[in-house]
């Protein structure tokens, strides 16, 4: 992981699940760990227990679903460390139900949270990574960004967004300002993204039957670790990571 070393990361959702996992494993190898979510003690938590395995992490509370705290959080990585290498924008929310039930506000939700958040991250860390030459942005979609299943419409709609944005950014930035884009497509996940978030009994009955085949939050944080390791001039463009017992 000689390429992870001193590399300054940012990680939306970072207070649990495959932010916290991405976070811990990064820094680990040398990274510099800017972490950013809502919860903030949960972020103090998991700073502190870094930097007493010997690594080095920075923590700011974060609404990825605005943009001015989007750039309040470039701002604070660019005060402490004096660069940003890396976005990786993971925060996420699945609210699955079916289109009749007409949950208007958890559509919105997901919009906001899953598409507004990583565009806004982009926003917020795009001028710097220009300004460098490089840098690297890696988007969380999933196996849902690329199969729509009965209830995960709206969900698999902001994924299929994700994709689309980051391979939009790729096109544009890569050859331009030598921005690498990483789409990372996790199929399920044991986070807490799942069920706690699912309202539908339904649905979140069945979530739970398939839980006990759900893949470690580190099998997602090694593939991103993979990507950021790669040299320069290597773009790990996209990666799906699934349960090998599942379908």
């Amino acid at each position: 992981m000689e390429n992870v070393k001193a590399k300054v990361i940012i990680i939306t959702g970072a207070s649990s699940g495959i932010g916290e996992a991405t976070a811990r494993l990064l820094a680990k190898n040398g990274a510099k760990v800017v972490l950013a979510a809502r919860r903030v003690e949960r972020l103090q938590v998991i700073a502190n227990e870094i930097k007493q395995e010997g690594g080095d992490a920075i923590y700011i509370a974060t609404d990825v679903t605005s943009a001015g705290s989007m750039q309040e959080l470039a701002q604070f990585a660019l005060t402490h460390y004096g660069r940003i290498d890396v976005l990786v924008n993971n925060a996420g929310v699945m609210l699955n139900t079916h289109l009749n039930e007409l949950n208007v506000q958890d559509w919105d939700q997901m919009i906001d949270v899953n598409i507004k958040g990583v565009l806004y991250g982009i926003a917020a860390v795009l001028p710097t990574m220009r300004a460098q030459k490089a840098g690297h942005v890696i988007n969380l979609s999933s196996v849902a960004g690329h199969h729509v299943s009965p209830s995960s419409a709206v969900y698999s709609a902001t994924k299929f967004a994700v994709r689309a944005i980051s391979e939009g950014l790729r096109q544009e930035e890569s050859p331009a300002s030598n921005i690498r884009t990483t789409i990372i497509s996790p199929g399920l996940t044991d986070t807490d993204l799942i069920p706690t978030e699912i309202s539908n009994p339904e649905i979140k009955a069945l979530v739970e039957q398939l839980k006990g085949m759900a893949i470690s939050p580190y099998s997602i944080a090694r593939a991103i670790a993979y990507a950021v390791n790669e040299p320069a001039d290597a773009a790990v463009n996209e990666m799906i990571i699934r349960p090998t017992l599942l379908p």
